[in-house]
């Protein structure tokens, strides 16, 4: 059964998603507030629901405190619709943005989405397959229709991060700490053009566009 941390400080929120979310299955822990939440998540949830305006610690601070101790979908819930909270949203370290007021079957819809992606993750840990792209993590090799795509090793670093987080969005800085480490003797604005050769290598055999440009953000992988 999978677990869901609902983080929302209106009570009639948290008591009418706790309701739909149980009787879809899935067990359900709530938070009232910022500092809960961060409790909540020693609980080890599969999926958060996270409201951003939450009066003691809001839930922009919240996914930037536990994001690196904490590898589920975070979906954000806010009445905020300005595209600026959105790029907030993403850059700490959220998976999906959901405007209230929401259709229930909407979000309900979205919380599936997520899992689904989450176990598809884990399932091809070891080979990753899009089409005619393979990645063989356990060799680091990477195929286009059978055909080795030669990689440096920073530039499959980063393609094998992008690929294990696929659609969250990570800006320069983000990658180039996950890739090369806090001790990297560049600058994270090197990302770029890494990036920028592993688009011109893998378009050699094919013209699909794995690594998507969020601009303003970052980068995120959409294979």
């Amino acid at each position: 059964m999978k677990t869901i941390l609902v983080a929302d400080d209106e009570l009639d929120i948290r008591i009418m998603l706790k309701e739909y979310l149980e009787l879809e299955g899935y067990f359900v822990i709530t938070a009232g507030n910022g500092a809960e939440t961060i409790k909540q998540v020693a609980k080890n949830p599969d999926l958060i629901l996270l409201d951003i305006n939450m009066p003691d610690i809001d839930g922009f601070t919240v996914c930037e405190k536990i994001r690196d101790y904490l590898s589920c979908p975070i979906l954000f819930l806010t009445a905020r619709t300005e595209e600026m909270d959105k790029v907030n949203g993403f850059r700490a370290g959220g998976d999906d943005y959901i405007v209230k007021p929401f259709g229930i079957e909407e979000l309900l819809a979205r919380v599936k989405a997520h899992l689904r992606r989450e176990e598809r993750s884990k399932l091809n840990h070891h080979i990753y397959m899009n089409g005619d792209l393979v990645v063989d993590f356990s060799s680091h090799v990477v195929t286009i229709d059978g055909e080795e795509i030669v990689l440096t090793n920073t530039e499959y670093k980063i393609v094998e991060f992008l690929i294990t987080h696929a659609g969250r969005v990570f800006d320069k800085e983000q990658i180039y700490e996950k890739v090369r480490g806090y001790d990297g003797d560049a600058d994270a604005t090197i990302v770029t053009e890494h990036i920028r050769r592993i688009r011109k290598k893998m378009k050699v055999q094919e013209n699909n566009e794995y690594i998507k440009t969020v601009w303003g953000v970052g980068y995120k992988w959409i294979g």
